[in-house]
């Protein structure tokens, strides 16, 4: 019995020598990798310092130039509209200066009419000169009437018409019974619209029942 025990014993311990030994093994193992993998060059892993301190800088560097390049856009986006509110202060200048340079224009025939009329005078005497005046004056107020036109500058129609204060200016009244109370009997100016604005009211005799002594 003692023979046969002590080979299975020695089994026993050959066995578990051998599973220490693969441990011992297999921890020298783990070890090694372990050390190999702490000891793996920075350039598999990742960045080391000095490089991502050296990309940390080009970016630095980019970020100021498009800073700078932003800062440029803007001083030349402020000095092109300086330039744009100076350039449109003249063009308003200049168009308030000439703002009439066209109805004084237009103008002009009427003076050259009127000193037409006037040289043409010059030797004349009695029915003949006055003739010439009239016709000098009728060709001075038909230019000028067409020049009106050209400008939408038009009479107002009062004469004969109800009263209205917005176009007309009732500078007196005047009793009567052949026409209906508030119309308008006779104009003492004429009054003017330009398009479709008042540019002065018609100066007007109004009508008044004999009957009523009320004013306007």
């Amino acid at each position: 019995m003692a023979k046969n025990s002590e080979p299975k014993k020695a089994d026993t311990l050959d066995k578990e020598m051998a599973d220490s030994n693969e441990k011992a093994s297999k921890a020298s193992q783990d070890n090694i990798n372990e050390k190999a993998s702490s000891d793996e060059p920075a350039g598999r892993s990742g960045f080391s310092a000095d490089d991502t301190i050296e990309q940390l800088k080009k970016e630095l560097d980019q970020i100021r130039k498009e800073a700078a390049d932003e800062h440029d856009r803007l001083l030349r986006l402020s000095a092109e509209f300086e330039n744009y509110k100076k350039r449109m202060n003249r063009q308003s200048d200049e168009f308030k200066k000439y703002a009439n340079e066209s109805l004084l224009k237009e103008l002009l025939t009427v003076v050259d009419n009127l000193e037409r009329a006037v040289s043409s005078t010059n030797g004349d005497r009695g029915a003949e000169r006055e003739a010439c005046l009239v016709e000098g004056v009728e060709m001075t107020l038909n230019e000028i009437l067409k020049v009106f036109e050209k400008f939408n500058v038009r009479p107002i129609e009062a004469k004969g018409k109800p009263f209205d204060p917005v176009y007309h200016e009732a500078m007196m009244q005047q009793e009567t019974d052949e026409y209906p109370e508030n119309t308008v009997l006779n104009e003492l100016q004429k009054g003017y619209m330009i398009h479709d604005r008042l540019l002065r009211p018609a100066m007007v005799v109004v009508s008044k029942s004999k009957t009523n002594k009320s004013n306007i």
